[in-house]
């Protein structure tokens, strides 16, 4: 989502995660109206063989339109998936995704429609991209759905009420996106505070915010690591998330990500310490 539209760019940086060991590419047809799967294909190029690749689907537009409106219906996602595919210039993807999902969606025929492009040979595996409880727990109820993807961090602890030990119980796994907080969990975490900080972020005040991302600050200095690190292993923690949606939008920081992920805290206890210091958040709508 954060590749931008400059071809070269997004080349480097798809090229730099998979030079290092990175296998899992994740887009969605939403993203720039199409143009990050274009991007993400011609990146593609030469190393599908080395990549699990990932996109999302659900969300109606038309090309040279503004706008797009949700639609779960089996004729519109069997035409999203071969658009899709004909953009990323491949013949299936490894995973689809529903992009979001409301209660009154068609679940049904939205799970009928995955089975179908699945035995058509279009996708290998199905699974939702939502934080909405409800949602989440009618899908699983119904079907294997692979995984879920949905927003965790330091800053947004809402899965852990119940969803990801839910999930857990099920097999399904969890694909984590916003675990470095919009930058705010990272080394320029109050850089990105005065930026992105001012309201708050979700039920942490402005001033509340910037504390903790003072303490994270202070500790990870203590520990001799990087804010980052703490951040992507906290998430990692739980048994049931799989992988981290890390987006970046320089090559760098792809390198930055790898640097925090291979340098883990060496003592347990900091994953205890930081959870003391943030708040433990529940979901407040679509429960039932």
């Amino acid at each position: 989502m954060n590749l931008g539209t400059n071809e070269q760019n997004a080349k480097d940086i798809i090229h730099e995660a998979i030079n290092a060991g990175i296998n899992y590419i994740d887009t969605a047809d939403l993203y720039d109206y199409g143009e990050n799967e274009k991007l993400v294909g011609k990146a593609l190029k030469g190393k599908r063989q080395d990549t699990i690749v990932a996109t999302k689907g659900g969300n109606h537009f038309e090309p040279n339109q503004k706008g797009w409106y949700w639609d779960p219906s089996k004729k519109y996602l069997k035409e999203a998936i071969k658009n899709s595919l004909l953009r990323l210039g491949l013949d299936d993807v490894d995973l689809y995704q529903l992009h979001g999902g409301t209660i009154e969606d068609p679940i049904d025929e939205v799970i009928e429609t995955f089975e179908e492009l699945q035995q058509e040979g279009l996708i290998r595996y199905f699974g939702l991209s939502s934080i909405r409880p409800n949602v989440i727990k009618s899908y699983v109820d119904k079907t294997t759905i692979t995984s879920n993807m949905m927003q965790y961090s330091l800053l947004d602890r809402r899965p852990e009420e119940e969803l990801l030990d839910y999930l857990n119980d099920h097999q399904v796994s969890v694909l984590v996106r916003g675990a470095l907080g919009k930058g705010m969990l990272t080394s320029k975490g109050i850089e990105q505070w005065e930026k992105k900080g001012s309201s708050g972020f979700l039920d942490y005040n402005q001033d509340e915010l910037k504390q903790v991302i003072e303490n994270l600050q202070t500790l990870a200095q203590e520990a001799n690591i990087t804010p980052e690190s703490i951040a992507i292993h906290y998430c990692l923690n739980h048994p049931r998330v799989s992988s981290l949606i890390l987006g970046a939008s320089r090559p760098e920081q792809v390198q930055n990500n790898i640097e925090a992920y291979y340098s883990a805290p060496k003592d347990q206890s900091i994953i205890e310490e930081v959870k003391n210091m943030t708040k433990q958040q529940v979901y407040k709508q679509h429960r039932t």
